[in-house]
């Protein structure tokens, strides 16, 4: 990656205006509408595969395409910022992605909406990675927390927003107006943008890194499919295996690369700084514990409870809420006190909501989850933007950039492998609690008499709800240990957040950009 520009500083945002918050506006839109896009799709899977016609298993790649094709352009994403200059490639992934989304709400079937969503994915994976840059560039660095609170909103708040947002379009419109949205929005944004964006410091962009490029992209590709299918396809299938051990040894071969490379694509020396590392690890623990919550408690309610798409959803609601709510406040808190306290305390209170979603059964009620999935908001909303802060704050200015890349990656990837393994924990111990009350049924002369008899006397019919109940057990006890795990996991996190420190601040330490 290229040194710092050659272009001087231009001066110091001026506080008093507040005109770098025009600009930060600009950039939350954008990021918000690419990141919520990931999950709002998830709700009208099933709408698609009944308008398609289409199996579960093919259905699925309507988000799997979508991830894949993150993997690949997310690494080359501040490269292109380089190359195209970082306000001109944010406009015009605004109007690329409101273009890809139109033609995902117009696909004719299954083939062409997954093409669809691949062009779609392309800017997808460019904004969330330059936004991030830009706010660095934009913000004086005593209100770096403030901004980052804000920004925030749509790193946590738009996929927790997600599942609402689709349940209501997809039951009372049309599942293609979750594609269709995007469209004013990005038009709006982009014209928001063209305005308001101030023109960024630009340097010759430095050669492409053809090689890291390849390697870094194959084996993320391979990473995400193998995570995507494993269930699918059987985790000791032949398939999986040859994709996870090409993913190590591409991956493997892109650090070697990388570490060689005069002007890499992404500086992997970035790792040596502890807070970002650390920093990383506390995201990955939060982005699996928001992605799995999102993933079971709408599913639960939904096969167990009855829960239409949108109610289950509006069950989710309150938790957005809070850390929408919570987030701005975070960053003022960082701003004043550090990150230290503010990651702890809301890691402590993440954990201790999620360890209460240990007692999901059949017979919870709705009063139950709200105030479960609220607790874990405020924590979530007090703990990632400071953790984020911090492990950026650390980081050389001319680096920001590919720790931003990083730090998307880790992300996706958190989540994905995060769930792949919760989810075959989860269908482990479903199997296993089956089994279990399988064994305790009565047999003999005591399957023959009472309640028991009753049902068998109607055949399968009759036995179906005791199959249900049985099922439906199972699924509580299996998504109570993922609980436990997510929350002891998050418990470990708020003691490597004992070591989060604030950035000394350096003397006549700008922003590079003058907003106008």
């Amino acid at each position: 990656m290229a040194g710092p520009s050659t272009v001087e500083k231009q001066g110091a945002v001026d506080d008093a205006s507040g005109n770098w918050s025009l600009a930060l506006a600009v950039l939350i839109v954008g990021m918000f509408m690419s990141v919520l896009d990931i999950s709002i799709v998830n709700v009208a899977i099933p709408a698609i595969q009944k308008d398609f016609g289409v199996t579960s298993e093919d259905v699925q790649w309507v988000s799997t395409a979508y991830s894949l094709a993150l993997g690949v352009i997310v690494p080359v994403s501040a490269w292109l910022g380089e190359k195209f200059g970082l306000s001109r490639l944010y406009t015009w992934s605004l109007l690329a992605f409101a273009i890809g989304s139109a033609l995902c709400g117009l696909g004719w079937d299954l083939e062409s909406t997954v093409a669809f969503r691949i062009l779609q994915a392309i800017p997808g994976g460019i904004l969330p990675v330059i936004t991030l840059t830009m706010v660095y560039r934009i913000v004086p660095k005593d209100r770096i927390g403030a901004a980052m609170g804000m920004y925030g909103l749509g790193v946590v708040f738009a996929p927790a927003l997600g599942p609402t947002l689709g349940g209501y379009l997809v039951e009372y419109v049309d599942w293609r107006l979750i594609f269709f949205i995007n469209v004013p929005i990005g038009l709006l944004g982009a014209v928001a943008a063209y305005f308001l964006l101030p023109p960024f410091p630009t340097a010759p962009a430095p050669p492409f890194d053809v090689w890291g490029f390849l390697t870094v992209a194959s084996g993320l590709f391979a990473l995400l499919l193998a995570l995507s299918e494993g269930q699918d396809w059987g985790w000791t299938g032949y398939r999986v295996l040859m994709l996870l051990v090409y993913a190590v040894l591409a991956l493997a071969a892109f650090v070697a690369i990388e570490l060689r490379a005069e002007q890499p694509l992404i500086d992997v020396r970035v790792f040596l700084l502890w807070s970002f590392t650390n920093s990383l690890l506390l995201i990955t623990a939060l982005s699996v514990g928001l992605f799995a919550m999102l993933f079971y408690i709408p599913l639960f309610v939904q096969e167990g409870q009855g829960l239409t798409p949108l109610h289950a959803g509006l069950l989710m609601l309150p938790e957005a809420v809070a850390m929408g709510c919570i987030m701005p406040v975070s960053g003022l808190i960082y701003d004043r006190f550090g990150p230290k306290w503010p990651s702890v305390i809301g890691l402590l209170i993440a954990a201790y909501g999620t360890y209460l979603l240990c007692g999901i059964n059949a017979d919870m009620t709705q009063r139950d989850v709200v105030i479960w999935t609220w607790i874990r908001g405020v924590g979530n909303g007090l703990a990632m933007m400071p953790i984020m802060t911090a492990g950026l704050a650390v980081v050389p200015k001319d680096k920001v950039d590919e720790a931003s890349a990083i730090n998307n990656v880790v992300q996706r990837v958190a989540a994905a492998l995060g769930l792949a393994i919760l989810t075959a924990m989860a269908t482990a111990k479903q199997a296993q609690g089956m089994a279990d009350r399988g064994g305790q049924l009565p047999s003999g002369e005591a399957a023959t008499s009472g309640e028991l008899r009753t049902m068998m006397s109607d055949g399968m019919t009759g036995l179906f709800p005791l199959y249900q109940r049985t099922q439906l057990a199972a699924n509580a006890a299996a998504y109570s240990d993922v609980f436990l795990t997510i929350a002891a996991v998050t418990a470990v996190g708020a003691v490597l957040a004992l070591f989060l420190k604030r950035p000394p601040q350096a003397e006549g330490d700008e922003p590079r950009v003058m907003v106008h």
